[in-house]
């Protein structure tokens, strides 16, 4: 059985997870006023039926995010997402290869004269960022705020929280603006001139498509790039297979994505009154599907806390499942595989500095390390 170490210092609360699924796999906080549920089957059907579990906003709220996608239902969120999609299909996704070869190589090559690097703040990082921010028209000499505003959009300072999008707001109204009287071949140019049901999209909905685009467009992939290296290191015969056989890779990845769960958990509000494995959920509650737990399910998945490269099926909701299943999933993929090849192909040998603690970023929502320092050679 292969073990890895941050299932023992916190990291990874595998054992929380599996008491929950076990005694309380739905169960309300104090009050009454939220629940939490766990086992795979729960997550999965909170997540796919939207008529009684609601993505809503709050549609008086000044927070561009509750505007965004990802708090819509349909038919709302389907005219939201097939605004995007174009630019996700697998055509445009596969055409961005080059450029995502050439900006992992550059900053490899950057690494390789330290003989060493940062995976979070060097790679992992600065990769998807700039993808994405490339796609979206907005300047990578912005590309710390970048960073600074999605890590406070995912993180558990809520201060931080609605600071972070007043100066998004603010950042992106501007470009918007712009794109008006000097339109571009970008993605703001076209939400700016998308039209639902012939009316524009407005002010706030752009901005909450930009904010969502570009934390979306980064943090998961940040993580699951991070977490791949850091299994690799961590599990010698995991990389010998991936250095004997490229063709692995997609397969490690997701299994990364299903033992990490980059994005560990979201909300739903109940529309209605339902029962849900025994317990009665009433209209207006917050249930909060924990998804880092359901693809730990033993009912699901065979010895679930052992990585397995080889795991197949893989039915893992480290992506979401049903109408908000992960719009960039295979960007992500992309971006991911080719920085482990490469990193693989150029440092077979890179190993872990061990002298530095692994610590976890403040975040309940998402499974992010904070720093993760490597030895190149």
């Amino acid at each position: 059985m292969l073990s890895m170490e941050w299932n023992t210092n916190g990291l990874l609360p595998l054992e929380w997870f599996r008491k929950m699924r076990t005694e309380s796999p739905v169960v309300a906080t104090e009050g009454n006023e939220a629940w939490h549920v766990f086992k795979y089957e729960d997550v999965k059907a909170v997540f796919t039926n939207y008529e009684v579990f609601s993505s809503q906003g709050s549609s008086s709220s000044e927070e561009p995010i509750e505007s965004s996608i990802l708090r819509q239902d349909p038919p709302k969120h389907r005219q939201l997402r097939k605004l995007v999609s174009h630019a996700f299909t697998p055509r445009m996704i596969e055409s961005l290869a080059p450029k995502i070869q050439e900006i992992t190589s550059s900053l490899l090559d950057e690494a390789e004269k330290k003989g060493r690097i940062d995976i979070v703040a060097d790679l992992a990082s600065p990769l998807p960022i700039t993808v994405i921010a490339e796609m979206l028209g907005v300047s990578m000499e912005d590309r710390e705020r970048f960073k600074a505003w999605s890590d406070a959009l995912v993180g558990d300072d809520g201060d931080a929280y609605y600071q972070c999008q007043r100066e998004m707001s603010e950042y992106f109204a501007e470009i918007a603006e712009d794109r008006r009287q000097h339109p571009q071949d970008d993605l703001i140019t076209k939400l700016v001139e998308a039209r639902i049901d012939n009316e524009h999209l407005t002010d706030i909905e752009i901005i909450g498509f930009c904010i969502l685009l570009l934390v979306a467009g980064n943090e998961t992939t940040t993580n699951l790039i991070s977490s791949a290296v850091l299994a690799i290191d961590s599990l010698s015969e995991v990389r010998s297979e991936l250095l004997a056989d490229r063709s692995l890779i997609p397969g490690a990845l997701e299994e990364v994505f299903r033992y990490f769960s980059p994005v560990q958990t979201m909300f739903r509000r109940v529309k209605e009154d339902t029962v849900l494995r025994g317990q009665e959920l009433k209209q207006g509650q917050i249930v909060n599907i924990w998804m880092v737990s359901a693809n730990h399910d033993e009912d699901i998945f065979e010895q679930p806390d052992v990585f397995n490269i080889h795991r197949n099926p893989n039915p893992h909701l480290g992506l979401g499942s049903g109408i908000h299943y992960c719009l960039g999933s295979q960007l992500a993929r992309m971006e991911s595989r080719i920085a482990i090849e490469t990193l693989l192909d150029r440092f077979p040998e890179y190993r872990r500095d061990r002298s530095v603690e692994l610590e976890r970023m403040d975040s309940r929502m998402m499974f992010a390390l904070k720093e993760l320092p490597i030895i190149l050679r």
